[in-house]
C-alpha cells in the first residue's frame, strides 16, 4: 500500500516537472473529478502514466512508442474525456490503442491490425479505438466498392473483398468505420433496372426510339457508360424502355412530350384553302417535294421518299390532300400558311382627257367652158382637188357632156351663173364658202380593281363597222348577181390592262396598257376615220398618289392654195380662177393613273360605298327634277346602303 502511495506521489510529481498543471476538486476519482491537463514537449510515456492513473487503465507500452507530446487545455474535463483526448494524442502521433481484455497495447499503428479488437463499432471505447467491421453487400459486387473505399483507408488499415460472400472486411479506427458504412448503406440500393413499355398513341415508335437512341447514346460527361436502351415495337406502336429507374423516367418524360397529336391529324390530312388556288397549289407542292428530295438523297432514297409522299387537290371543295410522315407534314403545312393568305388588291383609276379643235376655212371659184354643138369641150377648168370648191362640168363630169346639178351644191354656200345652151359655147361658174368648227372634248375615268400580281383587263367602247370591199353587177353577164359589201367591225373605245405587283411598304410597281380611240368628227357614213392612242409603260407610284403616263400636244395646220395658170396670179381678177382651204386641228391629250391599295375589307367597303353612294345622289338629283312629260312618275333611284355597312365605311374612315 505504502509503495503505490509512493508511485503515485512520483507520478504527480514528474507531471508537476513536466509542466503539467492538474486541477483536481476536493472528490475522489470515482466522483467524477475534473482535469484540467496542460503538456509542453511531455515524453508519452508520462503522458500514459497520468490517464492510467485518472482513468485506472492498465497499459502495455510498445518499446518503438516515443514522442514529445504537447496538449493544451483551457476548460476542465471528465475522466472519459481525458482519455478520447489521449487517444487522439496518439492517432496524432501515429500511434494507436489496442484493447486486449483488462489491458490496453500502445503499438504504432502500422502493426494495429495485427492485434485482435473489437468486430464492431460498438464494442469500441472511442472513435479512435482500432477495430474490425464485417459488412454484408446486398445489391451490388463487393469487389467493385474496393476501388471505391480504397482512398478512404490510412496505410494502417486494410479493406478487403470476400466475393463468394459478398461481403468486405474493413479494419480501421471505429470513427472511420463509421464514415465507410455510411457510404456503403448510399451505393448499396436495390438494382431497379427494369424494363417498361411506352404505348404511343399519335408519334411513329421507330421513329421516337430513332431520336431517343441518338440522344442517349451521347457521351456522357462524367465518363460512365450508358446503360439505357430502348426498341421499337412496330406492331404496337410502342416503345420499350431499359435501364435504371432514373434514366427510366426522364425517357418517358420526353417521349410524352414527343407523343403529341398534330394540329390536324396524323400521316393524311385534308386542309380547306381560303384563298389559294388547290390545284395549283398541290402541284407547286408535288413539284418542291420532288426536286428537294432528289437534291438531298441518292436516287434510291428519293424515289423512296417521293413515294411516301402525295399531294392533290379537290376542286369542288377547294381543298388539297396530303399524305406525308409527321416531319414533312410540318413542313407543308408550314409552306400552305404561307401562301394561303388573303392578298392585297389595288383600285386603279385612269383620267383621260382629250380636247380637239378643228377648224376648216374653203373660198374657191370654177370655171367650165363647153364647146359647140357637138359637145366638143373647147376648155375645162379641172383642179386636182376633187373636193368641196372644185366642180368639173362638160366631158369632165361624165358621158354625155351632161351635168348633174346636184353634184355642184357643196358644203357651205355654193352660188353658180352661166350659160348652158345646144348651140354655141356653153359655160358656168361655181363660187364655193365653207367655215366648219368641231370640237371634242373627252373625259373619261375608267376604273378597275385586281389583286395583286394579277392581269385585270377593261374594255368600254362600241363595234364600228368598216367597209373592206364591195361587188356589184356592171356588165351583161347572164346570170343572176347580187351585188355586195364586205365590212369588219372594230373595237372602238378605252381598253386598260394592268398588273400591279405591291413592294414593302405602299409603293406599287404598275404595268399598264392603255388604249384610247374614237371616231374623228368630220367621218363619213362608210369611209370612217378612227383617233387611236396606246401608252404601254410601267411605272412606279406611291399608294394614292396620282401620276401622269403620257399626253399629246399636237397644232396642225393645213393649207391649199389651187388656181388657174396665169389667170390665178392676175390682181384681184386673179381670185375668180383660184380656190383656197385651210385646215386647223389642236388636239391635247393626257392621261393620268391613281393607284390605291385595299388591304383589307374594310378598305373595300370604303371605296365602294363612296362610288355606290355619288351615283345615287346624281339620281337623286333627276329624280326631284321629275319626268317632263309624266308628272306623277318618279325616276328610278339606288336604294340606299345597308345600315351596318354605312357603319363599317365610317368606322374604316376614323
Amino acid at each position: 500500500m505504502k509503495q503505490h502511495q509512493r508511485l503515485r506521489s512520483r507520478v504527480r510529481l514528474i507531471v508537476a516537472l513536466g509542466l503539467c498543471s492538474l486541477m483536481v476538486a476536493p472528490l475522489t476519482w470515482s466522483q467524477q473529478a475534473t482535469i484540467t491537463p496542460n503538456y509542453k514537449e511531455a515524453d508519452i510515456r508520462q503522458i500514459v502514466e497520468a490517464v492510467g492513473e485518472v482513468t485506472q487503465r492498465n497499459f502495455i507500452i510498445d518499446p518503438r512508442v516515443n514522442a514529445k507530446v504537447t496538449m493544451l487545455s483551457s476548460t476542465p474535463m471528465s475522466p472519459e474525456a481525458f482519455y478520447e483526448a489521449f487517444l487522439s494524442i496518439l492517432q496524432v502521433h501515429g500511434y494507436v490503442a489496442v484493447t486486449s481484455g483488462d489491458l490496453i497495447k500502445i503499438v504504432p499503428d502500422a502493426t494495429a491490425r495485427q492485434y485482435a479488437g473489437p468486430l464492431s463499432s460498438a464494442g469500441a471505447a472511442g472513435g479512435d479505438d482500432i477495430i474490425t467491421q464485417v459488412i454484408q453487400v446486398q445489391n451490388v459486387g463487393a469487389a467493385q466498392l474496393v476501388p471505391i473505399l480504397r482512398p478512404l483507408i490510412p496505410q494502417y488499415g486494410h479493406l478487403a473483398a470476400h466475393p463468394g460472400s459478398n461481403m468486405l472486411i474493413i479494419s480501421d479506427r471505429a470513427a472511420n468505420v463509421t464514415r465507410l458504412l455510411n457510404i456503403i448503406r448510399r451505393i448499396d440500393q436495390s438494382n431497379d433496372e427494369d424494363i417498361e413499355v411506352v404505348r404511343l398513341e399519335h408519334a411513329s415508335a421507330a421513329e421516337i426510339v430513332r431520336i431517343m437512341t441518338a440522344l442517349t447514346q451521347q457521351p456522357r460527361a462524367d465518363g460512365v457508360q450508358v446503360s439505357t436502351s430502348l426498341v421499337a415495337d412496330a406492331r404496337t406502336n410502342s416503345v420499350l424502355i431499359g435501364g435504371d429507374k432514373s434514366e427510366r423516367l426522364r425517357l418517358r418524360a420526353l417521349i410524352a412530350h414527343l407523343d403529341t397529336p398534330l394540329e390536324d391529324g396524323g400521316d393524311t390530312q385534308v386542309r380547306y384553302l381560303r384563298y389559294a388556288d388547290a390545284e395549283e397549289l398541290a402541284t407547286k407542292l408535288q413539284q418542291h417535294f420532288t426536286t428537294q428530295a432528289q437534291a438531298t438523297a441518292g436516287q434510291a432514297a428519293a424515289g423512296a421518299a417521293i413515294d411516301s409522299v402525295s399531294v392533290w387537290a379537290d376542286q369542288q371543295n377547294n381543298a388539297i390532300v396530303i399524305n406525308a410522315p409527321p416531319k414533312m407534314m410540318r413542313s407543308l403545312m408550314q409552306i400552305v400558311d404561307k401562301l394561303d393568305i388573303r392578298r392585297a388588291q389595288v383600285l386603279v383609276e385612269a383620267i383621260i382627257v382629250e380636247v380637239i379643235a378643228d377648224k376648216t376655212s374653203e373660198l374657191g371659184v370654177t370655171w367650165a367652158v363647153e364647146g359647140d354643138s357637138s359637145n366638143t369641150p373647147i376648155g375645162v377648168t379641172n383642179f386636182p382637188d376633187f373636193g368641196p370648191g372644185v366642180v368639173q362640168i362638160g366631158s369632165a363630169a361624165g358621158s354625155g357632156g351632161t351635168v348633174d346639178p346636184a353634184s355642184l351644191i357643196g358644203a357651205g354656200i355654193t352660188v353658180g351663173l352661166g350659160r348652158i345652151s345646144d348651140s354655141g359655147i356653153s359655160f358656168a361658174a361655181i363660187i364655193t364658202a365653207l367655215q366648219g368648227d368641231a370640237d371634242t372634248n373627252i373625259i373619261s375615268t375608267p376604273s378597275i380593281i385586281t389583286t395583286d400580281n394579277e392581269e385585270a383587263t377593261l374594255n368600254v367602247g362600241q363595234e364600228v363597222p368598216f367597209v373592206t370591199g364591195s361587188y356589184s353587177n356592171t356588165g351583161n353577164a347572164g346570170g343572176a348577181v347580187n351585188p355586195f359589201q364586205t365590212i369588219q367591225r372594230e373595237q372602238i373605245g378605252v381598253k386598260l390592262t394592268i398588273t400591279p405587283q405591291i413592294n414593302e411598304g405602299d409603293a406599287m410597281l404598275l404595268k399598264i396598257s392603255q388604249e384610247i380611240s374614237n371616231i374623228a368628227q368630220s367621218a363619213q357614213a362608210v369611209d370612217l376615220i378612227t383617233n387611236q392612242r396606246i401608252i404601254e409603260t410601267t411605272v412606279i407610284v406611291d399608294d394614292g398618289e396620282i401620276l401622269v403616263l403620257g399626253g399629246l400636244l399636237e397644232d396642225v395646220l393645213r393649207e391649199s392654195d389651187q388656181r388657174v395658170p396665169v389667170l390665178g396670179r392676175i390682181p384681184i381678177i386673179g381670185n375668180l380662177f383660184r380656190s383656197r382651204k385651210t385646215d386647223k386641228v389642236k388636239t391635247n391629250l393626257l392621261v393620268f393613273i391613281r393607284a390605291k391599295i385595299l388591304r383589307d375589307a374594310a378598305q373595300m367597303s370604303v371605296e365602294t360605298n363612296a362610288k355606290y353612294n355619288s351615283i345615287r345622289e346624281i339620281l337623286q338629283g333627276q329624280r326631284e327634277a321629275g319626268v317632263a312629260l309624266m308628272p306623277d312618275e318618279d325616276r328610278p333611284v339606288l336604294p340606299p346602303l345597308e345600315e351596318d355597312q354605312q357603319q363599317d365605311s365610317a368606322a374604316s374612315e376614323e
